[in-house]
């Protein structure tokens, strides 16, 4: 039974009839006028010129540095003859490299063909090329998770390398293209003149002076509108953050959040607390007695002592900038800031994460 409907089937243009086509288009003739010329609709004639803007594409050339059919043809030949690749690249005039390369990419010393591996180099050089996340979601929701989390430019590219085998120049190529995440800039802070120098206390140089313990927190406390708190402590080798909240800052107050986020850390690892030179510490013994940490200060004028510290508070930053009223904020939404800072492949740990450093930090220890 023969059907009503004949069907058709549309090809599409050859090579000739595409560089006919692009002759008749700059000579002026119509859309409709090139479509009767090859038997086809305008609109056929139309998707084929919108995309390059009406302007003919220049025309693709190899380059003069890649291999050609022939030389490909003498590789093949070689091949045949159980030649080495540094044998091959001798009579050719090319870099072992070169040959070993092109081996690998088209199937290998034992299914390597001439032919096939030049038409295969020409389908690669073909511009633009689809975009590395397109063709890979993995990568792309890596990417989005890393963006959503402030991670630098630097920690996203380690990340990407880690987890897609990729080189670390590779994924820094990848980020730029796709997303821009910018880490906040140096945050300038005035010196704040306390008043331990009041009370009996033990300075950084006294530490380092009697070579007791070692300095493995530091905190400060970060301040905000009507008379908001964050307590920050960092443990210096790891970079492990934890976050207090807290009520005011009158020493008393102050004192028993340090006690309580210092019941979370494991003994081996809080030998010793290191504070800034503020008023809010003038309770010190009592932390000292409850939980056997010592105390030091920072001398005057010295935030470099702490620097751990006052980088982590730059991070901060990022969640609760300068004049944020920090007081709405519970401990839960804080335990969530520090969990994301703790989660963050940082460069000064090889682009480990705080998390993983530390817990690698209590494994030894136990």
């Amino acid at each position: 039974m023969e059907c009503g409907m004949e069907r058709r089937f549309h090809r599409g243009f050859t090579a000739a009839e595409k560089t006919e086509l692009w002759d008749r288009w700059k000579r002026g003739e119509s859309l409709k006028a090139i479509g009767r010329a090859f038997g086809k609709q305008s609109s056929s004639i139309y998707f084929l010129v919108a995309p390059h803007g009406g302007i003919r594409p220049a025309e693709r050339r190899r380059s003069k540095l890649a291999l050609t059919l022939a030389e490909r043809e003498v590789i093949s030949r070689g091949v045949t003859a159980h030649r080495s690749a540094r044998s091959i690249a001798k009579l050719l005039g090319r870099s072992p490299s070169t040959v070993s390369r092109e081996m690998d990419r088209n199937g290998g010393y034992d299914h390597y063909r001439a032919t096939l591996a030049d038409e295969n180099a020409w389908a690669r050089s073909r511009r633009p090329k689809c975009c590395k996340l397109a063709t890979n979601p993995r990568l792309g929701r890596i990417l989005k998770t890393s963006i959503i989390r402030c991670h630098t430019r630097p920690s996203i590219a380690a990340c990407l390398s880690k987890r897609a085998a990729c080189s670390r120049k590779s994924c820094l190529a990848i980020f730029d293209r796709s997303a821009r995440c910018v880490a906040p800039g140096r945050l300038t802070r005035m010196a704040i003149n306390g008043v331990i120098s009041r009370i009996s206390s033990q300075s950084v140089s006294d530490r380092r002076r009697l070579k007791i313990g070692r300095c493995l927190v530091i905190g400060r406390a970060m301040s905000g509108p009507n008379n908001s708190y964050i307590a920050t402590l960092v443990e210096r080798h790891t970079r492990y953050v934890m976050l207090a909240k807290v009520a005011g800052k009158d020493t008393q107050t102050v004192v028993t959040a340090l006690i309580k986020q210092a019941k979370k850390l494991p003994k081996e690892l809080y030998k010793s607390l290191t504070w800034d030179r503020g008023k809010e510490l003038t309770d010190h013994r009592r932390f000292t007695l409850t939980t056997k940490i010592d105390v030091y200060f920072c001398d005057p004028q010295s935030p470099w002592q702490r620097g751990s510290n006052e980088n982590t508070n730059g991070l901060l930053r990022q969640y609760f900038p300068k004049g944020t009223d920090l007081s709405v904020h519970s401990q839960a939404d804080l335990n969530k800031v520090a969990r994301q800072l703790n989660e963050r492949p940082r460069e000064t740990l090889q682009f480990e994460t705080p998390a993983e450093r530390f817990n690698a930090c209590v494994a030894s220890t136990g």
